[in-house]
Protein backbone atom coordinates (compact mmCIF):
# COMPACT_ATOMS: atom_id res chain seq x y z
CA UNK A 1 0.00 0.00 0.00
CA UNK A 2 2.80 2.71 1.22
CA UNK A 3 4.64 1.26 -2.09
CA UNK A 4 1.80 2.59 -3.85
CA UNK A 5 1.21 5.75 -2.52
CA UNK A 6 5.56 6.15 -2.79
CA UNK A 7 5.43 5.97 -6.39
CA UNK A 8 2.07 8.38 -6.72
CA UNK A 9 3.68 10.95 -4.78
CA UNK A 10 7.04 10.78 -6.53
CA UNK A 11 4.91 11.17 -9.95
CA UNK A 12 3.62 14.34 -8.44
CA UNK A 13 6.41 15.39 -7.19
CA UNK A 14 8.57 14.62 -10.46
CA UNK A 15 5.81 16.55 -12.40
CA UNK A 16 5.91 19.55 -10.31
CA UNK A 17 9.75 19.82 -10.70
CA UNK A 18 9.66 18.97 -13.77
CA UNK A 19 7.50 21.87 -14.57
CA UNK A 20 9.54 24.08 -13.00
CA UNK A 21 12.52 23.42 -14.49
CA UNK A 22 9.95 23.77 -18.07
CA UNK A 23 9.37 27.45 -16.82
CA UNK A 24 13.02 28.49 -15.44
CA UNK A 25 14.33 27.04 -18.79
CA UNK A 26 11.91 28.74 -20.91
CA UNK A 27 12.23 31.80 -18.81
CA UNK A 28 16.19 32.14 -18.91
CA UNK A 29 15.97 31.42 -22.90
CA UNK A 30 13.60 34.06 -23.85
CA UNK A 31 15.63 36.82 -21.79
CA UNK A 32 18.74 36.22 -23.16
CA UNK A 33 17.26 36.19 -26.61
CA UNK A 34 15.82 39.07 -25.65
CA UNK A 35 19.23 40.98 -24.55
CA UNK A 36 21.32 39.02 -27.60
CA UNK A 37 18.81 40.91 -29.84
CA UNK A 38 18.52 44.03 -28.39
CA UNK A 39 20.87 45.64 -30.38
CA UNK A 40 20.68 44.71 -33.56
CA UNK A 41 16.41 45.51 -33.07
CA UNK A 42 17.82 49.25 -32.17
CA UNK A 43 19.60 49.01 -34.99
CA UNK A 44 17.26 47.96 -37.65
CA UNK A 45 14.51 50.33 -36.10
CA UNK A 46 17.16 53.55 -35.94
CA UNK A 47 17.46 52.71 -39.83
CA UNK A 48 13.93 52.56 -39.95
CA UNK A 49 13.13 56.09 -38.33
CA UNK A 50 15.97 57.70 -40.37
CA UNK A 51 14.61 56.24 -43.30
CA UNK A 52 11.11 57.53 -42.30
CA UNK A 53 12.49 61.18 -41.65
CA UNK A 54 13.53 61.25 -45.53
CA UNK A 55 17.18 60.21 -45.29
CA UNK A 56 18.73 57.37 -47.48
CA UNK A 57 17.87 53.76 -47.18
CA UNK A 58 19.53 52.89 -43.68
CA UNK A 59 21.15 56.53 -44.01
CA UNK A 60 24.30 55.31 -45.72
CA UNK A 61 25.61 54.48 -49.52
CA UNK A 62 23.60 52.00 -51.16
CA UNK A 63 24.69 48.67 -51.39
CA UNK A 64 27.25 48.73 -48.36
CA UNK A 65 27.40 45.65 -46.39
CA UNK A 66 26.64 45.44 -42.63
CA UNK A 67 27.36 42.25 -41.43
CA UNK A 68 27.83 39.08 -42.78
CA UNK A 69 26.95 38.71 -46.00
CA UNK A 70 24.07 40.20 -46.57
CA UNK A 71 23.51 44.51 -47.16
CA UNK A 72 22.06 46.44 -44.99
CA UNK A 73 19.08 47.60 -47.33
CA UNK A 74 17.74 45.94 -49.88
CA UNK A 75 14.84 47.87 -52.27
CA UNK A 76 12.43 45.66 -53.77
CA UNK A 77 10.62 46.74 -57.05
CA UNK A 78 7.15 46.66 -57.86
CA UNK A 79 7.40 43.43 -59.06
CA UNK A 80 9.08 41.97 -56.18
CA UNK A 81 12.43 41.65 -57.39
CA UNK A 82 15.73 43.28 -55.98
CA UNK A 83 16.45 46.63 -57.38
CA UNK A 84 19.10 47.46 -55.40
CA UNK A 85 21.76 46.66 -54.96
CA UNK A 86 22.58 44.86 -57.66
CA UNK A 87 23.45 41.49 -56.94
CA UNK A 88 25.38 39.08 -59.48
CA UNK A 89 23.21 36.22 -60.84
CA UNK A 90 25.02 33.54 -58.13
CA UNK A 91 25.21 35.91 -55.26
CA UNK A 92 23.51 34.04 -52.03
CA UNK A 93 20.77 36.62 -51.69
CA UNK A 94 19.76 36.82 -55.45
CA UNK A 95 19.79 32.97 -55.55
CA UNK A 96 17.35 32.57 -52.41
CA UNK A 97 15.14 36.44 -54.07
CA UNK A 98 12.04 34.74 -52.80
CA UNK A 99 12.81 33.77 -49.68
CA UNK A 100 14.64 36.83 -48.75
CA UNK A 101 10.94 39.25 -49.73
CA UNK A 102 9.51 40.26 -46.40
CA UNK A 103 6.60 38.72 -45.38
CA UNK A 104 5.40 41.33 -42.29
CA UNK A 105 5.90 44.75 -43.00
CA UNK A 106 6.94 47.33 -40.15
CA UNK A 107 7.73 45.19 -37.33
CA UNK A 108 10.63 43.07 -36.97
CA UNK A 109 10.89 39.50 -38.33
CA UNK A 110 13.29 36.79 -38.59
CA UNK A 111 14.54 35.05 -41.82
CA UNK A 112 15.93 31.54 -42.43
CA UNK A 113 17.63 30.60 -45.56
CA UNK A 114 19.95 27.48 -45.90
CA UNK A 115 21.31 27.77 -42.39
CA UNK A 116 21.97 31.35 -42.46
CA UNK A 117 19.51 33.98 -39.98
CA UNK A 118 18.37 37.36 -40.18
CA UNK A 119 16.73 39.82 -38.60
CA UNK A 120 14.82 42.19 -41.16
CA UNK A 121 12.50 45.10 -40.27
CA UNK A 122 10.87 46.13 -43.64
CA UNK A 123 8.27 48.98 -44.58
CA UNK A 124 6.18 49.83 -48.50
CA UNK A 125 6.22 53.04 -50.17
CA UNK A 126 4.63 54.81 -53.20
CA UNK A 127 6.60 55.85 -56.10
CA UNK A 128 6.30 57.37 -59.42
CA UNK A 129 7.20 53.81 -61.07
CA UNK A 130 5.20 52.05 -58.36
CA UNK A 131 4.97 51.02 -55.11
CA UNK A 132 7.88 49.74 -53.63
CA UNK A 133 9.47 47.86 -50.29
CA UNK A 134 12.48 48.86 -48.58
CA UNK A 135 14.10 45.84 -46.33
CA UNK A 136 16.75 46.54 -43.42
CA UNK A 137 18.28 43.73 -42.71
CA UNK A 138 21.06 42.22 -40.55
CA UNK A 139 22.69 38.65 -40.28
CA UNK A 140 22.60 37.27 -36.75
CA UNK A 141 24.04 33.62 -37.64
CA UNK A 142 26.53 34.60 -34.28
CA UNK A 143 23.95 35.45 -32.23
CA UNK A 144 22.02 32.22 -33.80
CA UNK A 145 24.33 29.94 -33.09
CA UNK A 146 24.73 31.29 -29.13
CA UNK A 147 20.92 30.62 -29.02
CA UNK A 148 21.42 27.57 -29.93
CA UNK A 149 24.28 26.44 -27.88
CA UNK A 150 21.69 27.93 -24.98
CA UNK A 151 19.02 25.79 -26.01
CA UNK A 152 21.49 22.36 -26.10
CA UNK A 153 22.25 23.30 -23.08
CA UNK A 154 18.68 24.10 -21.34
CA UNK A 155 17.70 20.86 -23.28
CA UNK A 156 20.40 18.90 -21.79
CA UNK A 157 20.72 20.64 -18.28
CA UNK A 158 16.32 19.72 -18.20
CA UNK A 159 16.84 16.39 -18.86
CA UNK A 160 19.35 15.81 -16.00
CA UNK A 161 17.24 18.07 -13.93
CA UNK A 162 14.39 15.75 -14.80
CA UNK A 163 16.15 12.58 -13.58
CA UNK A 164 17.15 14.54 -10.72
CA UNK A 165 13.20 15.48 -9.88
CA UNK A 166 12.12 11.80 -10.59
CA UNK A 167 15.03 10.74 -8.01
CA UNK A 168 14.62 13.40 -5.32
CA UNK A 169 10.56 13.38 -5.60
CA UNK A 170 11.26 9.22 -4.35
CA UNK A 171 13.36 10.17 -1.53
CA UNK A 172 11.02 13.34 -0.98
CA UNK A 173 8.15 10.48 -1.05
CA UNK A 174 9.69 8.50 0.98
CA UNK A 175 10.55 11.04 3.99
CA UNK A 176 6.85 12.52 4.01
CA UNK A 177 5.62 8.97 4.14
CA UNK A 178 7.80 8.10 7.53
CA UNK A 179 5.62 9.57 9.80
CA UNK A 180 2.32 8.54 7.92
CA UNK A 181 3.52 5.22 8.41
CA UNK A 182 4.59 4.97 11.84
CA UNK A 183 1.35 6.16 12.76
CA UNK A 184 0.00 3.60 10.81
CA UNK A 185 1.91 1.07 12.26
CA UNK A 186 1.05 2.41 15.53
CA UNK A 187 -2.86 1.94 15.03
CA UNK A 188 -2.16 -1.26 13.78
CA UNK A 189 -0.70 -1.79 17.07
CA UNK A 190 -2.73 -0.19 19.26
CA UNK A 191 -5.88 -2.08 17.22
CA UNK A 192 -3.98 -5.42 17.88
CA UNK A 193 -3.19 -4.34 21.59
CA UNK A 194 -6.70 -3.32 22.60
CA UNK A 195 -8.52 -6.21 20.74
CA UNK A 196 -6.16 -8.53 22.81
CA UNK A 197 -6.77 -6.57 25.87
CA UNK A 198 -10.60 -6.28 25.49
CA UNK A 199 -10.47 -10.16 24.48
CA UNK A 200 -9.19 -11.58 28.22
CA UNK A 201 -11.87 -10.24 30.02
CA UNK A 202 -14.87 -10.82 27.58
CA UNK A 203 -13.36 -14.49 27.43
CA UNK A 204 -13.49 -14.84 31.33
CA UNK A 205 -17.17 -13.12 31.89
CA UNK A 206 -18.77 -15.52 28.84
CA UNK A 207 -17.29 -18.38 30.61
CA UNK A 208 -18.37 -17.62 33.91
CA UNK A 209 -21.70 -16.65 32.50
CA UNK A 210 -21.73 -19.99 30.65
CA UNK A 211 -20.81 -21.76 34.20
CA UNK A 212 -24.22 -20.07 35.61
CA UNK A 213 -26.46 -20.93 32.79
CA UNK A 214 -25.51 -24.61 33.54
CA UNK A 215 -27.08 -23.94 36.94
CA UNK A 216 -30.14 -21.69 36.79
CA UNK A 217 -31.33 -23.41 39.95
CA UNK A 218 -28.56 -22.37 42.08
CA UNK A 219 -28.35 -19.57 44.50
CA UNK A 220 -26.33 -16.52 44.28
CA UNK A 221 -24.88 -17.50 47.51
CA UNK A 222 -23.84 -20.91 45.59
CA UNK A 223 -22.61 -18.42 42.72
CA UNK A 224 -20.66 -15.90 44.52
CA UNK A 225 -17.43 -16.60 43.45
CA UNK A 226 -18.63 -16.43 39.38
CA UNK A 227 -20.65 -13.58 40.11
CA UNK A 228 -17.87 -11.92 41.84
CA UNK A 229 -15.55 -12.44 39.08
CA UNK A 230 -17.70 -11.12 36.57
CA UNK A 231 -18.21 -8.19 38.60
CA UNK A 232 -14.50 -7.89 38.54
CA UNK A 233 -13.78 -8.40 34.81
CA UNK A 234 -16.57 -5.70 33.67
CA UNK A 235 -15.35 -3.05 35.85
CA UNK A 236 -11.64 -3.93 34.56
CA UNK A 237 -13.25 -3.69 31.04
CA UNK A 238 -15.03 -0.62 31.70
CA UNK A 239 -11.49 0.87 32.89
CA UNK A 240 -9.76 -0.11 29.96
CA UNK A 241 -12.76 1.27 27.62
CA UNK A 242 -12.20 4.37 28.82
CA UNK A 243 -9.06 4.42 28.96
CA UNK A 244 -8.79 3.63 25.19
CA UNK A 245 -11.58 5.88 24.35
CA UNK A 246 -9.37 9.21 26.55
CA UNK A 247 -6.51 8.41 24.16
CA UNK A 248 -8.59 7.60 21.06
CA UNK A 249 -9.43 11.97 21.98
CA UNK A 250 -6.45 13.04 22.78
CA UNK A 251 -4.89 11.64 19.55
CA UNK A 252 -7.87 13.44 17.54
CA UNK A 253 -7.30 16.61 19.85
CA UNK A 254 -11.02 16.26 20.98
CA UNK A 255 -10.05 15.84 24.94
CA UNK A 256 -10.71 19.05 26.14
CA UNK A 257 -8.61 20.69 28.72
CA UNK A 258 -9.83 23.52 30.80
CA UNK A 259 -7.02 25.13 32.81
CA UNK A 260 -7.63 27.32 36.08
CA UNK A 261 -6.25 28.54 38.98
CA UNK A 262 -6.48 25.54 41.85
CA UNK A 263 -4.11 25.16 44.77
CA UNK A 264 -2.28 22.31 44.07
CA UNK A 265 -1.19 21.60 47.65
CA UNK A 266 -4.91 21.28 48.64
CA UNK A 267 -5.35 18.56 45.60
CA UNK A 268 -2.57 16.45 47.32
CA UNK A 269 -4.35 16.66 50.57
CA UNK A 270 -7.49 15.49 48.67
CA UNK A 271 -5.86 12.70 47.00
CA UNK A 272 -3.87 11.54 50.57
CA UNK A 273 -7.76 11.68 52.10
CA UNK A 274 -8.80 9.54 49.02
CA UNK A 275 -6.23 6.87 49.55
CA UNK A 276 -5.53 6.71 53.13
CA UNK A 277 -8.45 3.42 53.74
CA UNK A 278 -6.79 1.71 51.08
CA UNK A 279 -3.63 2.10 52.27
CA UNK A 280 -4.17 1.20 55.92
CA UNK A 281 -6.46 -2.20 54.38
CA UNK A 282 -3.18 -2.96 52.46
CA UNK A 283 -0.79 -2.21 55.26
CA UNK A 284 0.63 0.69 53.65
CA UNK A 285 1.61 4.14 54.35
CA UNK A 286 0.44 7.44 52.09
CA UNK A 287 1.76 10.88 53.13
CA UNK A 288 1.80 14.17 51.04
CA UNK A 289 4.15 17.26 51.48
CA UNK A 290 4.09 20.63 50.14
CA UNK A 291 5.84 22.91 52.36
CA UNK A 292 4.18 26.19 50.61
CA UNK A 293 0.94 27.41 49.06
CA UNK A 294 1.00 26.11 45.65
CA UNK A 295 -1.43 28.08 43.06
CA UNK A 296 -1.22 26.10 39.73
CA UNK A 297 -3.03 27.17 36.10
CA UNK A 298 -4.23 24.16 34.93
CA UNK A 299 -7.49 21.32 34.33
CA UNK A 300 -8.01 20.30 37.89
CA UNK A 301 -9.85 17.22 37.12
CA UNK A 302 -7.03 16.06 34.37
CA UNK A 303 -4.18 17.10 37.38
CA UNK A 304 -6.25 14.56 40.09
CA UNK A 305 -6.35 11.82 36.82
CA UNK A 306 -2.15 12.04 36.66
CA UNK A 307 -2.07 11.98 40.58
CA UNK A 308 -4.55 8.84 40.74
CA UNK A 309 -3.03 7.36 37.51
CA UNK A 310 0.45 7.43 39.77
CA UNK A 311 -0.93 6.45 42.85
CA UNK A 312 -2.23 3.75 42.07
CA UNK A 313 0.96 2.17 40.42
CA UNK A 314 2.84 2.91 43.50
CA UNK A 315 0.07 0.77 45.46
CA UNK A 316 0.25 -2.31 43.01
CA UNK A 317 4.02 -2.13 42.91
CA UNK A 318 4.65 -1.92 46.43
CA UNK A 319 3.81 -4.17 49.73
CA UNK A 320 2.67 -4.31 53.10
CA UNK A 321 4.99 -1.95 55.18
CA UNK A 322 5.44 0.77 52.24
CA UNK A 323 5.21 4.12 52.13
CA UNK A 324 4.18 5.58 49.53
CA UNK A 325 4.85 9.50 49.19
CA UNK A 326 3.56 12.43 47.24
CA UNK A 327 5.33 15.92 47.12
CA UNK A 328 4.65 19.62 45.87
CA UNK A 329 7.73 21.92 45.27
CA UNK A 330 8.25 25.36 43.83
CA UNK A 331 10.88 27.32 42.68
CA UNK A 332 11.54 30.54 40.96
CA UNK A 333 10.87 29.13 37.58
CA UNK A 334 9.13 25.58 37.74
CA UNK A 335 6.77 23.54 39.82
CA UNK A 336 7.46 20.20 41.13
CA UNK A 337 5.46 17.36 41.64
CA UNK A 338 6.92 13.47 42.83
CA UNK A 339 5.18 10.31 43.68
CA UNK A 340 7.78 8.12 45.44
CA UNK A 341 7.69 4.34 46.96
CA UNK A 342 9.67 2.04 48.25
CA UNK A 343 8.55 -1.22 46.86
CA UNK A 344 9.60 -3.26 43.98
CA UNK A 345 10.73 -0.80 41.76
CA UNK A 346 11.87 -0.59 37.71
CA UNK A 347 14.24 -2.57 35.76
CA UNK A 348 16.25 0.21 34.18
CA UNK A 349 15.81 -1.37 30.97
CA UNK A 350 11.98 -0.90 31.06
CA UNK A 351 12.00 3.06 32.40
CA UNK A 352 11.96 4.13 28.24
CA UNK A 353 8.87 1.35 27.39
CA UNK A 354 6.50 2.44 30.26
CA UNK A 355 4.77 5.29 28.89
CA UNK A 356 3.95 2.99 25.62
CA UNK A 357 0.48 2.01 25.48
CA UNK A 358 -0.47 -1.32 26.59
CA UNK A 359 2.76 -1.74 28.00
CA UNK A 360 3.42 -4.03 31.14
CA UNK A 361 6.60 -4.34 33.06
CA UNK A 362 6.47 -8.61 32.56
CA UNK A 363 7.41 -9.90 36.13
CA UNK A 364 4.47 -7.97 37.17
CA UNK A 365 1.69 -9.04 34.79
CA UNK A 366 0.89 -12.00 36.08
CA UNK A 367 -0.01 -10.24 39.92
CA UNK A 368 -1.20 -7.02 38.93
CA UNK A 369 -3.95 -6.59 36.50
CA UNK A 370 -3.92 -3.72 34.47
CA UNK A 371 -4.02 -2.40 30.68
CA UNK A 372 -0.89 -0.58 30.35
CA UNK A 373 -2.64 2.54 29.33
CA UNK A 374 -2.50 4.41 32.48
CA UNK A 375 1.23 6.15 32.38
CA UNK A 376 0.48 6.66 28.33
CA UNK A 377 -2.57 9.23 29.84
CA UNK A 378 -0.57 10.11 32.24
CA UNK A 379 2.65 11.28 29.96
CA UNK A 380 -0.15 13.36 27.39
CA UNK A 381 -1.66 14.64 30.86
CA UNK A 382 1.82 16.36 31.38
CA UNK A 383 2.18 16.98 28.20
CA UNK A 384 -0.66 19.63 27.63
CA UNK A 385 0.39 21.41 30.79
CA UNK A 386 3.50 21.62 29.14
CA UNK A 387 5.47 19.50 31.63
CA UNK A 388 8.32 16.72 31.89
CA UNK A 389 8.16 13.35 33.24
CA UNK A 390 11.16 11.81 34.77
CA UNK A 391 11.03 8.51 36.31
CA UNK A 392 14.00 7.41 38.59
CA UNK A 393 13.88 3.64 40.05
CA UNK A 394 16.16 1.09 41.75
CA UNK A 395 15.07 -2.70 41.64
CA UNK A 396 13.19 -3.40 45.35
CA UNK A 397 14.32 -0.31 46.79
CA UNK A 398 12.46 2.68 45.06
CA UNK A 399 10.62 4.59 42.39
CA UNK A 400 10.12 8.55 41.77
CA UNK A 401 8.29 9.86 38.95
CA UNK A 402 9.13 13.79 39.18
CA UNK A 403 6.87 16.15 36.98
CA UNK A 404 7.85 19.30 36.20
CA UNK A 405 5.86 22.01 35.25
CA UNK A 406 6.58 25.90 33.95
CA UNK A 407 5.54 27.97 36.96
CA UNK A 408 2.56 30.85 35.85
CA UNK A 409 2.06 33.40 38.55
CA UNK A 410 -1.49 34.70 36.47
CA UNK A 411 -4.27 34.41 39.57
CA UNK A 412 -7.33 35.46 38.87
CA UNK A 413 -8.82 38.79 40.46
CA UNK A 414 -10.65 37.72 43.85
CA UNK A 415 -8.68 33.94 44.47
CA UNK A 416 -7.62 34.54 47.61
CA UNK A 417 -8.03 31.49 50.69
CA UNK A 418 -7.14 31.14 54.15
CA UNK A 419 -4.30 28.57 53.88
CA UNK A 420 -4.79 25.93 57.08
CA UNK A 421 -2.57 23.02 57.65
CA UNK A 422 -3.65 21.39 60.34
CA UNK A 423 -6.74 20.01 58.76
CA UNK A 424 -4.96 16.37 58.62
Amino acid sequence: MFQKTRLQLTLLNSIVFIVLIAILSRTIYFYTENQIYRDVNDSLKQDYRGFSNGGMPGGRPQGEFLLGPGPSVIVWGPNDTIIEPRLSVDNFIKVNESEFYPKRFDEIEEISVNGATYRALSTKVDTEYGEMTVQFIRNVDTEKEMLDLLLLILFVGGGIGSLVAVGAGYLLAGRALIPVKKSWDQQQQFVSDASHEIRTPLAVIQSRADLLFQSPNATIEEKAVDISIISKEVRRLNKLVNGLLTLTRTDSNQMEVKKANFFLDDLLLEIVEQYTDIASFEEKTITSYAPNQVVFLGDKERIHQLLVILVDNAMKFTDEGSVISISCVKNSSSIILSVEDNGKGIPQEEIPKIFNRFYQIEQSRSVNEGSGLGLSIAKWIVNTHQGTIKVTSKPNTSTRFEITFPRNQKINNGFKKTYNRNRF
